[in-house]
This record gives C-alpha cells, structure tokens and sequence, in this order.
C-alpha cells in the first residue's frame, strides 16, 4: 500500500498544483456569491466538476431553473461519456472500487490513467484507485481553502474563473510536446474552432465531440490499415 500511495502520489503532484490553484479560484467565487466553506467543501466532494462547478456558482446567481440547469450542465460534461468508454473494462476489473471509479473520471485523472505505465511489483487496480483519489482530495482542498480564505480578505474576484482554461491550455500543451502523433490534438482542435465559430459558445460543445470521436475513429482505422500494410510487407 505504501509503495503504491508513493508512486500514486508522485505522479498527480502536477494536478494537485493545478487543482489546489483551481479550487481555490473556485472557492473564492463560491465565497462572494453566498456560499461559505462548508458549501464548497460538499460541493467539491459530491459535485466534482471543475467546469461544472464554475458554471454553477453562475447558475445558482442567476437563480435558473432546474431543467435548464440540468441540461446546461450535460452539455459541459458530456465529454466525459464519449473519453470515459475508453475506461469502462478496464473498471469494471475493480470490483467495489468500480462506480467511484467511473465517477471520479476527470479530465487530469483520465489522461493520468491514460498516460501512466505502472511498474512491474505495485498493486495495478490499487495504484489507479489512489491516483483518481489523490486527484479528488486536492481538489477538496482546494475548493474549501480557496471558500476559507476568501471569507477572511477581501477578492477582486474578476478574472478569477479562467483558471480552468489555463489549466486545459496546459495538459493540451503537455499532451502536445510528450507525443509525436498529433493528429488527434489536430483533429479536436479543428472541431472546436469550426463548431464554436459556427454555433457560438453556448453550443458547440456536443457536436464538436462528435465530430471529434468520428474524426478520431477514422484516424484510427487509417492507422490500423497502415500498421497491417507495414507488417505484411
């Protein structure tokens, strides 16, 4: 346990630094519409939506309505259906850990898992419980350090809520220079760009996925068939 918990905690100290950071603009946000600390604390634990959540602390402002909120929320997170299937047999091998697994799955935890080869002689279903529950209680902290201090000083809060876009401006960046194919980061950046500028920002998440997955699946079966030319000659 100790071996894995190390190596766990090791590899998410960048998303701990990120999320610390993140949760705490989120916090100070939460702090200055209303909601103390404890409301931040909860929020992060059950919630556990970056983006989400600073779409919330907006919502809850604006006081809206709970069928707008509910789809105005799917349309932010509905990413994690289409990057989470690439998970599911992989966690349904984890017994109890398996639905807090598939809930956990966030952006910084799915490319961690992803890009993370465990060495031989640590715990495989262990090690990747630890890691999506390191990233978790950082985010925890965060969200009720940043709601604390901001119930103490005073907070220009303006500004404060693109600390989500650095951080996806920086596992995109990381994800860019680590691998040599960059297809499927052209792929989804092109979707993004054609789908936000035809659709506005309100609307260009959903079909912009979409396209992406398709994109990405064509990708992959070209790859394939160039693996299998290669190999037969």
């Amino acid at each position: 346990m100790r071996k894995e918990l190390k190596f766990a905690f090791i590899r998410t100290i960048p998303v701990m630094l990120g999320y610390i950071f993140m949760g705490m603009a989120f916090g100070l946000l939460f702090q200055n519409a209303g909601y103390n600390f404890i409301w931040s604390f909860f929020t992060a634990v059950l919630v556990y939506a970056g983006s989400g959540q600073f779409l919330l602390v907006d919502m809850l402002q604006k006081h809206t309505g709970a069928v707008a909120a509910l789809v105005l929320m799917l349309s932010v997170q509905c990413r994690h259906i289409f990057y989470g299937l690439t998970f599911i047999e992989d966690f349904k091998k984890m017994g109890k850990a398996y639905p807090y697994m598939i809930w956990s799955l966030t952006d910084e935890t799915y490319s961690l898992l992803w890009g993370t080869n465990i060495p031989e002689g640590l715990d495989f279903k262990r090690t990747r419980f630890l890691m999506a529950l390191l990233d978790h209680s950082y985010w925890i902290a965060g969200c009720t350090l940043g709601a604390l201090i901001g119930s103490l000083i005073t907070f220009n809060v303006t500004g404060v809520d693109f600390a989500m876009t650095a951080l996806f401006i920086v596992i995109f960046t990381e994800q860019w220079l680590n691998n040599k194919n960059h297809t499927p980061a052209l792929i989804g950046a092109a979707a993004g760009i054609v789908f936000i500028t035809a659709l506005g920002g309100d609307k260009f998440l959903l079909p912009a996925l979409a396209v992406s997955v398709g994109g990405l699946l064509i990708n992959q079966k070209i790859d394939e068939k160039k693996e299998t030319e290669k190999n037969a000659d």
